[in-house]
Protein backbone atom coordinates (compact mmCIF):
# COMPACT_ATOMS: atom_id res chain seq x y z
CA UNK A 1 0.00 0.00 0.00
CA UNK A 2 0.93 3.48 -0.63
CA UNK A 3 3.13 5.53 1.91
CA UNK A 4 2.93 9.39 1.87
CA UNK A 5 5.82 11.11 1.28
CA UNK A 6 5.36 13.25 4.61
CA UNK A 7 5.55 10.08 6.77
CA UNK A 8 9.20 9.08 7.85
CA UNK A 9 8.55 6.15 10.66
CA UNK A 10 9.93 8.60 13.28
CA UNK A 11 6.33 9.63 14.04
CA UNK A 12 5.63 6.43 16.28
CA UNK A 13 6.18 6.53 19.86
CA UNK A 14 9.58 5.98 21.39
CA UNK A 15 8.99 2.79 22.99
CA UNK A 16 7.73 1.18 19.71
CA UNK A 17 10.77 2.67 18.02
CA UNK A 18 13.04 1.08 20.76
CA UNK A 19 10.42 -2.37 20.08
CA UNK A 20 11.63 -2.26 15.96
CA UNK A 21 15.36 -2.36 16.76
CA UNK A 22 15.42 -5.54 16.67
CA UNK A 23 14.68 -5.72 12.91
CA UNK A 24 16.91 -4.66 9.77
CA UNK A 25 17.09 -1.05 9.82
CA UNK A 26 15.27 -1.09 6.27
CA UNK A 27 12.32 -3.67 7.79
CA UNK A 28 12.22 -1.66 10.82
CA UNK A 29 11.13 1.67 8.96
CA UNK A 30 8.75 -0.02 5.96
CA UNK A 31 7.29 -1.26 9.44
CA UNK A 32 7.29 1.63 11.29
CA UNK A 33 5.76 3.46 8.48
CA UNK A 34 2.91 1.51 8.57
CA UNK A 35 2.33 1.63 11.98
CA UNK A 36 2.02 5.79 11.21
CA UNK A 37 -0.80 5.11 8.79
CA UNK A 38 -2.39 2.93 11.09
CA UNK A 39 -2.63 5.70 13.86
CA UNK A 40 -3.37 8.02 11.39
CA UNK A 41 -6.31 6.64 10.02
CA UNK A 42 -7.93 3.96 12.61
CA UNK A 43 -10.66 7.48 13.51
CA UNK A 44 -11.49 8.04 9.93
CA UNK A 45 -11.03 5.50 7.85
CA UNK A 46 -10.56 2.29 9.76
CA UNK A 47 -10.60 0.35 6.38
CA UNK A 48 -7.58 1.81 5.02
CA UNK A 49 -5.83 1.24 8.53
CA UNK A 50 -6.61 -2.42 8.39
CA UNK A 51 -4.63 -2.30 5.34
CA UNK A 52 -1.58 -1.19 6.84
CA UNK A 53 -1.86 -3.37 9.53
CA UNK A 54 -1.92 -6.00 7.61
CA UNK A 55 1.52 -4.97 6.23
CA UNK A 56 3.02 -4.56 8.63
CA UNK A 57 2.08 -7.12 10.25
CA UNK A 58 3.19 -9.40 7.39
CA UNK A 59 6.32 -7.65 7.70
CA UNK A 60 6.88 -8.18 11.65
CA UNK A 61 4.40 -10.58 12.90
CA UNK A 62 6.82 -10.87 15.87
CA UNK A 63 6.69 -7.17 17.30
CA UNK A 64 4.78 -6.88 20.14
CA UNK A 65 3.69 -3.64 18.92
CA UNK A 66 2.87 -4.51 15.53
CA UNK A 67 0.09 -7.11 17.02
CA UNK A 68 -1.54 -4.62 19.40
CA UNK A 69 -1.65 -2.05 16.19
CA UNK A 70 -3.32 -4.87 14.23
CA UNK A 71 -5.76 -6.03 16.83
CA UNK A 72 -7.11 -2.16 17.15
CA UNK A 73 -7.71 -1.88 13.55
CA UNK A 74 -9.26 -5.23 13.25
CA UNK A 75 -10.97 -3.89 16.36
CA UNK A 76 -12.07 -0.44 14.41
CA UNK A 77 -13.60 -2.68 11.71
CA UNK A 78 -15.76 -4.85 13.99
CA UNK A 79 -13.83 -7.88 13.34
CA UNK A 80 -13.50 -8.91 17.07
CA UNK A 81 -12.58 -12.34 16.69
CA UNK A 82 -9.31 -11.46 14.64
CA UNK A 83 -9.00 -8.62 17.09
CA UNK A 84 -8.92 -10.52 20.28
CA UNK A 85 -6.52 -12.80 18.80
CA UNK A 86 -3.96 -10.44 18.32
CA UNK A 87 -4.67 -8.21 21.56
CA UNK A 88 -3.59 -11.67 23.20
CA UNK A 89 -0.68 -12.46 21.32
CA UNK A 90 0.40 -9.18 21.83
CA UNK A 91 -0.19 -9.58 25.93
CA UNK A 92 1.43 -12.71 25.86
CA UNK A 93 4.78 -11.27 24.16
CA UNK A 94 4.28 -8.43 27.00
CA UNK A 95 2.85 -9.53 29.78
CA UNK A 96 1.17 -6.34 30.45
CA UNK A 97 -2.51 -5.99 31.33
CA UNK A 98 -3.55 -2.72 29.88
CA UNK A 99 -5.27 -4.60 26.76
CA UNK A 100 -7.20 -6.26 29.17
CA UNK A 101 -10.54 -3.97 29.06
CA UNK A 102 -10.78 -4.38 24.85
CA UNK A 103 -10.03 -7.84 25.06
CA UNK A 104 -13.01 -8.08 27.05
CA UNK A 105 -15.51 -5.72 24.83
CA UNK A 106 -14.46 -7.94 21.85
CA UNK A 107 -16.07 -11.14 23.80
CA UNK A 108 -19.02 -8.57 23.87
CA UNK A 109 -18.31 -7.98 20.37
CA UNK A 110 -18.44 -11.45 19.58
CA UNK A 111 -21.65 -11.84 21.58
CA UNK A 112 -20.11 -13.62 24.56
CA UNK A 113 -21.08 -10.69 27.98
CA UNK A 114 -20.68 -13.38 30.20
CA UNK A 115 -17.41 -13.74 29.33
CA UNK A 116 -16.48 -9.88 29.48
CA UNK A 117 -18.12 -9.92 32.88
CA UNK A 118 -15.77 -12.66 33.98
CA UNK A 119 -12.72 -10.69 33.31
CA UNK A 120 -14.64 -7.82 35.03
CA UNK A 121 -13.95 -9.76 38.02
CA UNK A 122 -10.36 -11.27 36.80
CA UNK A 123 -7.59 -10.71 39.53
CA UNK A 124 -5.84 -9.02 36.50
CA UNK A 125 -8.46 -5.68 37.14
CA UNK A 126 -6.15 -4.97 39.82
CA UNK A 127 -3.07 -4.57 38.24
CA UNK A 128 -4.53 -1.77 35.76
CA UNK A 129 -4.23 1.93 36.17
CA UNK A 130 -7.24 4.27 37.07
CA UNK A 131 -8.08 4.67 33.27
CA UNK A 132 -8.08 1.17 32.75
CA UNK A 133 -10.21 0.41 35.40
CA UNK A 134 -12.43 2.92 34.07
CA UNK A 135 -12.63 1.49 30.73
CA UNK A 136 -13.32 -2.15 32.26
CA UNK A 137 -16.08 -0.77 34.20
CA UNK A 138 -17.76 0.29 30.94
CA UNK A 139 -17.03 -2.50 29.24
CA UNK A 140 -18.74 -4.56 32.23
CA UNK A 141 -21.98 -1.58 32.13
CA UNK A 142 -22.42 -2.26 28.52
CA UNK A 143 -22.21 -6.38 28.72
CA UNK A 144 -24.85 -5.77 31.83
CA UNK A 145 -26.85 -3.87 29.05
CA UNK A 146 -26.32 -6.70 26.56
CA UNK A 147 -27.85 -8.80 29.00
CA UNK A 148 -30.96 -6.73 29.34
CA UNK A 149 -29.60 -5.85 32.92
CA UNK A 150 -30.33 -2.17 32.83
CA UNK A 151 -30.27 -2.03 36.57
CA UNK A 152 -26.92 -3.79 36.98
CA UNK A 153 -25.64 -1.50 34.17
CA UNK A 154 -26.39 1.89 35.82
CA UNK A 155 -24.84 0.50 39.50
CA UNK A 156 -21.67 -0.69 37.75
CA UNK A 157 -21.50 2.63 36.82
CA UNK A 158 -21.78 4.43 39.98
CA UNK A 159 -18.02 5.27 41.26
CA UNK A 160 -15.78 7.15 42.87
CA UNK A 161 -14.43 8.20 39.72
CA UNK A 162 -18.76 9.09 38.43
CA UNK A 163 -18.84 11.72 41.31
CA UNK A 164 -15.44 13.35 41.28
CA UNK A 165 -15.78 16.83 40.10
CA UNK A 166 -12.68 16.34 39.13
CA UNK A 167 -12.27 16.26 35.19
CA UNK A 168 -9.83 13.15 33.72
CA UNK A 169 -9.62 12.10 30.13
CA UNK A 170 -12.13 9.84 30.60
CA UNK A 171 -14.66 11.43 32.86
CA UNK A 172 -17.04 12.49 29.66
CA UNK A 173 -17.30 9.17 28.64
CA UNK A 174 -18.04 7.62 31.98
CA UNK A 175 -20.48 10.51 32.68
CA UNK A 176 -22.24 9.39 29.20
CA UNK A 177 -22.19 6.15 29.54
CA UNK A 178 -24.23 6.52 33.00
CA UNK A 179 -26.88 9.08 31.06
CA UNK A 180 -27.50 6.72 28.40
CA UNK A 181 -27.86 4.02 30.43
CA UNK A 182 -30.80 6.26 32.79
CA UNK A 183 -32.34 6.84 29.59
CA UNK A 184 -32.55 3.36 28.77
CA UNK A 185 -33.85 2.77 32.01
CA UNK A 186 -36.68 5.31 31.62
CA UNK A 187 -35.23 7.80 34.17
CA UNK A 188 -35.50 10.86 31.85
CA UNK A 189 -34.80 13.39 34.06
CA UNK A 190 -31.82 12.06 36.05
CA UNK A 191 -30.24 11.43 32.14
CA UNK A 192 -30.89 14.89 31.30
CA UNK A 193 -28.64 15.70 34.52
CA UNK A 194 -25.91 13.82 33.47
CA UNK A 195 -25.82 14.31 29.82
CA UNK A 196 -25.25 17.98 30.83
CA UNK A 197 -22.58 16.77 33.05
CA UNK A 198 -21.13 15.22 29.97
CA UNK A 199 -21.20 18.20 27.74
CA UNK A 200 -19.35 20.30 30.67
CA UNK A 201 -16.58 17.58 30.04
CA UNK A 202 -16.51 16.95 27.04
CA UNK A 203 -13.65 19.44 25.82
CA UNK A 204 -12.70 17.36 23.16
CA UNK A 205 -16.10 16.28 21.81
CA UNK A 206 -15.47 12.93 22.07
CA UNK A 207 -19.24 12.21 22.63
CA UNK A 208 -22.31 13.32 21.22
CA UNK A 209 -23.34 14.71 24.50
CA UNK A 210 -24.70 17.64 23.24
CA UNK A 211 -27.10 16.32 20.64
CA UNK A 212 -28.40 13.72 23.03
CA UNK A 213 -29.13 16.69 25.05
CA UNK A 214 -30.38 18.59 22.91
CA UNK A 215 -32.98 15.57 21.88
CA UNK A 216 -33.91 15.39 25.36
CA UNK A 217 -34.98 19.11 25.36
CA UNK A 218 -37.26 18.90 21.84
CA UNK A 219 -34.32 20.97 20.16
CA UNK A 220 -34.18 19.90 16.33
CA UNK A 221 -31.22 21.39 14.22
CA UNK A 222 -32.72 22.41 11.03
CA UNK A 223 -30.11 22.13 7.79
CA UNK A 224 -29.27 25.83 7.02
CA UNK A 225 -29.08 24.69 2.71
CA UNK A 226 -32.57 22.95 3.32
CA UNK A 227 -34.49 24.33 0.90
CA UNK A 228 -37.81 22.19 1.16
CA UNK A 229 -39.35 23.71 4.52
CA UNK A 230 -41.62 25.90 2.67
CA UNK A 231 -41.52 28.96 5.57
CA UNK A 232 -37.81 28.91 5.89
CA UNK A 233 -35.83 31.16 3.03
CA UNK A 234 -33.05 29.00 1.41
CA UNK A 235 -29.64 30.04 4.01
CA UNK A 236 -31.64 30.54 6.60
CA UNK A 237 -30.45 28.64 9.86
CA UNK A 238 -32.83 27.70 12.79
CA UNK A 239 -33.97 25.93 15.41
CA UNK A 240 -37.39 24.14 15.87
CA UNK A 241 -39.00 22.44 18.74
CA UNK A 242 -41.00 19.43 19.23
CA UNK A 243 -43.24 18.52 21.38
CA UNK A 244 -42.66 14.84 21.38
CA UNK A 245 -38.78 13.94 20.42
CA UNK A 246 -37.85 10.47 19.59
CA UNK A 247 -36.34 8.21 22.03
CA UNK A 248 -32.84 8.09 21.05
CA UNK A 249 -31.60 4.39 19.97
CA UNK A 250 -29.80 3.21 22.69
CA UNK A 251 -29.11 0.15 21.35
CA UNK A 252 -25.13 0.86 19.78
CA UNK A 253 -22.56 -0.22 21.60
CA UNK A 254 -21.96 2.37 24.21
CA UNK A 255 -18.19 1.76 25.09
CA UNK A 256 -15.49 3.13 23.17
CA UNK A 257 -11.98 1.87 23.91
CA UNK A 258 -8.54 3.79 24.14
CA UNK A 259 -6.85 4.83 20.15
CA UNK A 260 -4.43 2.85 19.15
CA UNK A 261 -1.27 3.52 20.09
Amino acid sequence: MPIPEDVTGYEIDKDVQQELQSLPKGLAEDVAKNLVMVARLIDEDPEGAYGYSRVALRLASRVAAVREAAGFAAYANQKYNEALAEFRAARRMTGNVELWPVMADCERGLGRPEKALDMAGAPDVNKLDKAGQVEMRLVAAGARRDMGQLDAAIVTLQSPELASNSVQPWTARLRYAYADALLAAGREDEAREWFAKAVESDKDGSTDASDRLAELDGVEFVDAFDDSDDEGAPGAAGLDTEDDADDADDGDRDVEVRDAK
